[in-house]
């Protein structure tokens, strides 16, 4: 199963329906129509209605982009992002970055790698994001479709920057096409992948597992309550009612039985008491003292010829 999470859509847009078409007959299942807002957040923002023409087999997931300049912005994030399968931040600054990576609640953090960043990405910063199960997306379509060389000089470096601080972990790539001619088959984005420094597990686990992830823990936050889901009963075989005579009956049963099992294990203790010697059980030091001296005082009086006392 092949997902590409990031796929820009608006209502009307001619070009969706054959992006569509082109990546179920590349081979992707899961695919993420994006929706973009800047400035000012609307009050109750709602995902734009799907597309009805959707190829066969393929399913679409909603997914709001968000600009982050400002961590004041992040109020009212948990509101929004149960409008949406899927909530992206794109920090413009480290200051943004750092605050998406420690406490904002977000599924993706979306960098814009074609361009240059005035800081590096950290180790220490980006395992925090790993480590609350937010993963870092590298998008190639702006370095594949012919936004100039400087941004696709830039998608490189940041890319590779990208996945050496996170050694490898917590990432995925995405498409981020308008177009058809910007979407590449699978195994072609391992292949882009193994040129920015991910091995070639790595690269598919990117498009497969790391983002199947990504959706499982989405749909988790917004089913459950702290990833404890609520479980409802159902199914069970009605227990009969009993009478109280009944319940009398039954609860001074095993009463008797227990006395009765009682004074047997009792009894039986007793009975094998004189048998517990002969049964293995190891002798004491002065059990063994004692039997030594009464065999040398038999074996003295019988050299006298005087029978033991009984």
């Amino acid at each position: 199963m092949f997902y590409d999470l990031n796929v820009p859509y608006s209502p009307g847009d001619p070009e969706a329906s054959a992006t569509l078409n082109f990546l179920a007959e590349l081979g992707y299942t899961t695919v993420a129509l994006s929706q973009t807002i800047t400035g000012k957040l609307p009050p109750n923002p709602t995902p734009p209605p799907l597309p009805s023409n959707v190829p066969r087999g393929l399913t679409l997931l909603t997914r709001l982009n968000l600009p982050l300049s400002d961590p004041a912005q992040n109020q009212r994030l948990t509101g929004i992002a149960q409008s949406y399968d899927l909530v992206a931040l794109r920090p413009t600054n480290e200051k943004a970055l750092l605050n998406a990576c420690t406490s904002a609640e977000c599924d993706i953090i979306s960098l814009d790698l074609s361009v240059r960043h005035p800081y590096h990405f950290k180790f220490k910063m980006l395992s925090a994001a790993i480590a609350r199960g937010i993963r870092f997306e590298i998008c190639y379509g702006p370095g594949v479709t012919g936004s100039g060389l400087e941004a696709r000089r830039n998608l490189i470096g940041n890319a590779m920057a990208l996945i050496r601080a996170t050694r490898g972990r917590g990432i995925i790539v995405s498409s981020e096409a308008r177009k058809a001619l910007g979407v590449r088959a699978p195994f072609d984005v391992i292949n882009l992948a193994c040129v920015w420094g991910l091995s070639q597990e790595l690269g598919k686990e990117a498009i497969c597992a790391e983002s199947r992830k990504v959706t499982a823990l989405a749909r988790l936050k917004r089913t459950s309550w702290r990833g404890v889901i609520d479980i409802i009963d159902g199914g069970q075989l009605s227990t009969p009612k009993r009478n109280a005579a009944e319940d009398s009956e039954k609860g001074a049963g095993p009463k008797s039985k227990t006395e009765s099992n009682g004074d047997n294990l009792k009894r039986k203790a007793s009975g094998s008491e004189p048998n517990m010697e002969g049964a293995g059980k190891p002798l004491s030091k002065r059990e063994i003292k004692r039997r030594a001296k009464k065999v040398r005082l038999e074996g003295a009086l019988g050299d006298s010829g005087v029978s033991p006392a009984t």
